[in-house]
């Protein structure tokens, strides 16, 4: 790596950053830094995404997003661009492409191999280069490093992950500590000079490889406890208890007990961070064996659960006419209307394999209609709309929507008889009012639940 002699605490002066790629971790830290008085060129190379940017239009749902994004705009803060023009004067980028994995399950590097190119076509002397998308353990020094060489300039380097929660990205940005790894010490006190201007907290470690395996950890250990949940929720299946009751009595006022509760795991990152770290730790000879085992229960859950109601739909007669899915989004809280990931496609598969004859209706509080489409539902306005005529319900997500519903006066639309099962145990069979054959059945606590065609 080319790097320069001089003052590690002369870093004031990067004020002025291109954030390379606007999906969601690019554009909220793009619009975040505009906010602490940075100069930011935004560059996202598909048309259509920029064309609605420079119309005012936030491109993601993340409160609050549109209005600073557009204020920045005004101001002359933030601007944005296919592609870094000639000339640019900063001295900051910063790589926040996403890396999604392939067919076989492994990480896509092309998409930071071509971005880094692109950096490297226009790097300056004495540029810093900050790598934010999350990526395969040694990607930086292996990959990103030997392309930034071929620009033959000095430049700095550091890695510094993306760890903030959809829905609630732009608090967090300014909230929680910011991981600084680098190359060299010079790199680190520039790139946590400029993330001090956003958060109070920045921690720095001792080299890039420190801060990558941070960023998969933090996700692959959140997968592992939701799988852990989930294991839960199949033993007191098969028991015949409530698992929401095991693990809300049992950390109540306990102060070693942390489990969260059950419910399908996916999303952007967990369906894929665990992969990506058995990646790169099967190259050095070690394989991840409790990540993996976490990552194929929480896959194998919808399976499980969908064959489990169709059992019970036959057992019950209740015929398969229509279904309807409701919460499409990876998940309910805090609301967004991102599906990649989305543990709604795979649960929909499922239900196709076993009732291929059935309507299927979709609704989200939040996810436009076209995108329900494009997952081979029909869309459906209303809560009310999805649920009329239906043999089956299914709440595949938390969205705090539906715990405010009146599941019994819903389920009077139904078709009878019907059964409504929850993912997420937002309802309690023993509190509802159901009509006459309409059964319930909830995730966890399915020896609790109310079989359709007995009155309730």
């Amino acid at each position: 790596m080319r790097t320069r002699a001089g003052d590690p605490n002369d870093v004031i002066a990067d004020r002025s950053v291109c954030v390379l790629g606007l999906g969601y971790v690019g554009l909220t830290l793009a619009v975040a830094m505009a906010d602490a008085d940075f100069r930011v060129l935004g560059v996202e190379t598909r048309g259509d995404v920029i064309d609605r940017l420079c119309r005012g239009e936030s491109t993601i749902h993340e409160p609050g997003l549109a209005d600073e994004m557009n204020s920045a705009v005004a101001r002359g803060a933030l601007q944005f661009a296919k592609c870094v023009p000639d000339g640019w004067t900063g001295t900051v980028f910063i790589i926040t492409v996403g890396t999604p994995i392939d067919a076989a399950r492994k990480s896509r590097i092309d998409i930071v191999e071509r971005v880094t190119r692109e950096v490297s076509a226009r790097l300056k002397p004495n540029d810093l280069v900050i790598m934010r998308s999350t990526v395969k353990l040694g990607t930086t020094r292996s990959i990103v490093v030997p392309i930034l060489d071929r620009a033959e300039v000095p430049y700095d380097l550091a890695f510094c992950p993306e760890r903030t929660l959809e829905g609630n990205a732009l608090e967090e940005l300014r909230r929680l500590p910011q991981i600084v790894g680098a190359i060299d010490q010079r790199g680190a006190a520039r790139a946590a000079a400029v993330f001090q201007s956003l958060t109070p907290t920045v921690v720095r470690v001792s080299d890039v490889e420190t801060a990558e395996m941070i960023k998969l950890v933090d996700n692959a250990q959140r997968d592992v406890a939701f799988a852990y949940a989930n294991e839960v929720a199949r033993a007191c299946d098969a028991l015949g208890i409530s698992a929401i009751e095991v693990i809300d009595a049992g950390k109540l006022g306990y102060p070693r007990t942390n489990l969260p509760r059950p419910g399908p795991v996916g999303g952007p990152c967990l369906e894929k961070d665990s992969y990506i770290l058995a990646e790169g730790l099967r190259e050095l000879g070690i394989e991840p064996e409790i990540t993996m085992a976490a990552r194929a229960l929480n896959e194998r859950q919808p399976r499980e659960v969908v064959g489990h109601i169709a059992n019970v739909m036959r057992r019950d007669g209740i015929p398969s006419t229509t279904i309807a899915l409701l919460g499409i989004a990876f998940k309910g809280e805090p609301e967004t209307d991102d599906v990649r990931g989305t543990m709604a496609i795979p649960i929909l598969r499922e239900l196709r394999e076993h009732f291929p004859g059935a309507h299927y209706r979709g609704f989200d509080v939040a996810v436009k209609p076209d995108d329900i489409r494009s997952l081979g539902l029909s869309p459906c306005e209303t809560v009310e709309d999805a649920m009329s005529g239906a043999n089956l319900v299914v709440i595949a997500n938390n969205h705090p929507f539906f715990a405010g519903i009146s599941l019994s006066d819903l389920a009077t639309r139904m078709s009878r008889p019907g059964l409504i099962y929850d993912f997420w145990n937002t309802f309690r069979a023993a509190d509802l009012h159901l009509p006459d054959r309409i059964g319930f059945m909830a995730l966890g606590s399915h020896g609790r639940g109310k079989p359709a065609g007995r009155r309730v």
